[in-house]
């Protein structure tokens, strides 16, 4: 092979080597990756009383994302233990504020009375399950097995097994039962008397009434300290909240937080770590913020006309009441105790409660 014959070759190698370098692709430059916002993935449920609706907020929006019928006066709820189910009792009665003539209101419908079950998935109302004569409010046996039913009606707790779908039994409290409880152990039931004042302790394995003991004027709502041994009940006409003692099962003192007929304590919620107690109080409009370990309200902040239901988001981050009169929820920073938004719930919302996904 002559040396013009080596040249040539030599010159064609090195343009194939020049093609196929220029025709490799380049790698793009990694840029940085952008943190991509998550939904805190929790659902707030409101019941409208007047309406008679379940409203369903999508946390990552805060707006009503579905709003499911029900019946007459939507008011106590609770989620079942696994969160698969929604509890709301409903009631034919009409609504009576204090003093008012019963006998001059519409008569009951008691076929409206009872307590609708929402599945959680498909926001449908999956079952009715009858629960007594008008009832208010209402807690679930830690097992999710049992709803434990205040009936005014009946002054007494009923006791429905879910199973069954009926009431196997009613245990006497005092007048006007509203608020009802399950200790943290799962072992008793605490339940509200508005007329009487007093607070009912119910065994329920034993199926029996083991004592009533006073705390003040019209209570309403229980809440427990994580240990169990202590409690806070709200005395609404007293304008304050109870401490009451669930070793003894007695009144320890009262915290005073305005002048009564002026702040109505209704609703209560623990924090996160149990270290304030949340109180809304009606007419007020505001939140009262109690230290649990002082038993001293240590602050105050208007959210909205007439609060009355009011619930804590999972993270604890995040309050909500619900303002009947102004029809809205009003979303709480719980860190500054500041309205962030008041989302627009129709039909006067009255209870409150938190699901995460």
């Amino acid at each position: 092979m002559n040396s013009t014959t080596l040249r040539y070759l030599g010159l064609c190698a090195s343009l194939v080597a020049i093609t196929a370098s220029c025709s490799k692709p380049t790698e793009s430059p990694k840029l940085p990756t952008a943190e991509v916002s998550q939904s805190s993935g929790y659902r707030i449920y409101v019941t409208s009383e007047i309406s008679g609706d379940l409203n369903v907020i999508d946390s990552s929006t805060m707006t009503v994302s579905s709003t499911v019928k029900l019946g007459k006066r939507p008011r106590g709820i609770h989620a079942s233990p696994d969160g698969q189910f929604i509890y709301i009792a409903l009631s034919g009665s009409p609504p009576a504020g204090p003093g008012v003539d019963e006998s001059t209101l519409p008569p009951p419908d008691k076929s409206a009375d009872g307590i609708a079950v929402v599945d959680t998935k498909t926001n449908k109302v999956v079952r009715m399950i009858q629960a007594g004569s008008d009832p208010e409010n209402f807690d679930l046996s830690s097992d999710g097995k049992i709803l434990f039913v205040s009936n005014e009606d009946a002054s007494g707790v009923s006791f429905i097994y879910l199973a069954a779908g009926k009431i196997t039994k009613t245990i006497p409290t005092g007048e006007e039962p509203e608020g009802v409880k399950v200790n943290p152990a799962g072992t008793l039931v605490y339940s509200t008397a508005e007329a009487d004042g007093t607070v009912s302790v119910i065994d329920p394995k034993a199926g029996k009434l083991i004592k009533t003991f006073k705390v003040g004027r019209r209570p309403r709502n229980i809440a427990f300290l994580p240990s169990g041994a202590r409690a806070f009940v709200n005395a609404e006409n007293d304008g304050s909240v109870v401490v009451i003692d669930t070793v003894k099962n007695q009144k320890l003192e009262a915290i005073p937080l305005g002048e009564p007929g002026q702040v109505k304590p209704m609703g209560l919620a623990l924090s996160a770590d149990a270290s304030k107690l949340y109180v809304t109080t009606g007419r007020a409009g505001k939140v009262f913020v109690v230290d649990t370990a002082t038993n001293k309200p240590i602050s105050s902040f208007d959210v909205g006309k007439r609060p009355w239901g009011i619930a804590l988001s999972p993270d604890g981050k995040t309050l909500f009441t619900a303002n009947g009169p102004s029809d809205d929820v009003s979303v709480i920073d719980a860190a500054t105790q500041t309205v962030t938004k008041k989302v627009k719930v129709a039909g006067g919302p009255w209870g409150v409660a938190t699901l995460g996904r």
